[in-house]
């Protein structure tokens, strides 16, 4: 029997963050706080089931992301991460 994890790779959480951030988030790259591993956004595991959207490191699962979305507003907890590097626009 072969069990599936509850997570999704951080593609899953690319439209939330590209709304946010008016870029394409896929190739952005960070640093966990945790482990020190430094990986794209696309290679942490997105978990999208609860009342927002929660992106963990795949190397020690801390928290490195949680975004969540009111009527009103947008939370953006990012501490997790050292630093958050976005691909500079071409131009």
């Amino acid at each position: 029997m072969t069990s599936e994890p509850g997570f999704l790779d951080g593609n899953a959480a690319a439209g939330d963050l590209e709304s946010l951030f008016g870029a394409d988030m896929t190739t952005a790259s960070g640093q966990c706080q945790g482990c020190g591993r430094r990986m794209r956004l696309a290679e942490a595991h997105a978990y999208l089931g609860g009342p927002g959207t929660v992106l963990r490191c795949p190397g020690c699962e801390d928290v490195l992301l949680r975004m969540v979305r009111s009527p009103g507003h947008l939370w953006l907890d990012a501490s997790g991460l050292d630093y958050l590097r976005l691909p500079a626009a071409a131009g």
